[in-house]
């Protein structure tokens, strides 16, 4: 897998090769069982990426899904994956939400914040990936989604006032070393090993995002 990118250490942005995208696909699928579906990619033509759907404002630029039903074509079957990529050698890797896990997605500061605080206490944690648009998605158990709402509200904090968003069934992410935009692409703050195979659930972790969440609103509204 990639290295870990530490959370206050300078991203390194990993060139998206075909090869290297169908062998981290593959490796996603045999190793995580984690489904995976091919996306949008970047065309490099001009002084500025541009995304393959062509859409002069694409918001998600080289990592979002291209047709409608691409929740059907999701697979944890790595021969599948390499016939897909195979078609598609430079696409995305996205991953689907709310099956063999969720995500719950804060801001980076947020993030390093609590990342840095669950290490002292040693909460287990799964992998976490870290976005160019400086988002930092931290992976849990499927069913987050329907009990971060009520965590929230039982630690005293209205769940709209907080950047904590949950991404469960029907969503994806973009998973490393998927590039998006013109500003670099995603990346691990805490790669996939052995040790995280297992993944904790929402409730582990939601104090301490909540509390780097509400934090970092405060932040925002004194200045």
């Amino acid at each position: 897998m990639e290295e870990t990118i530490g959370v206050t250490g300078a991203p390194q942005i990993p060139k998206q090769r075909g090869e290297q995208l169908i062998e981290t696909a593959v490796r996603y699928a045999e190793e995580r069982h984690w489904e995976v579906f091919p996306g949008a990619w970047l065309e490099h033509e001009g002084d500025r990426p541009r995304c393959s759907c062509d859409a002069a404002n694409c918001p998600l630029p080289g990592a979002h899904p291209t047709a409608p039903g691409w929740a059907g074509t999701a697979t944890g079957s790595a021969s599948a994956v390499r016939r897909m990529w195979s078609k598609h050698p430079r696409a995305s890797i996205l991953l689907p939400t709310g099956r063999t896990f969720e995500a719950l997605d804060v801001p980076e500061t947020a993030g390093c914040l609590a990342l840095a605080r669950m290490e002292r206490l040693g909460v287990t944690l799964g992998p976490v990936t870290r976005t160019p648009d400086r988002r930092m998605l931290f992976l849990v158990l499927p069913g987050a989604s329907a009990k971060v709402p009520d965590l929230v509200r039982n630690l005293g904090w209205a769940p709209a006032a907080l950047d904590l968003i949950c991404r469960g069934e029907g969503e994806y992410i973009a998973a490393p070393p998927t590039r998006v935009g013109p500003h670099g692409a995603v990346q691990w703050a805490r790669r996939p090993t052995a040790t995280n195979r297992w993944l904790p659930d929402a409730e582990e972790l939601i104090s301490p995002l909540a509390y780097a969440c509400a934090r970092d609103a405060a932040a925002l509204r004194a200045r």
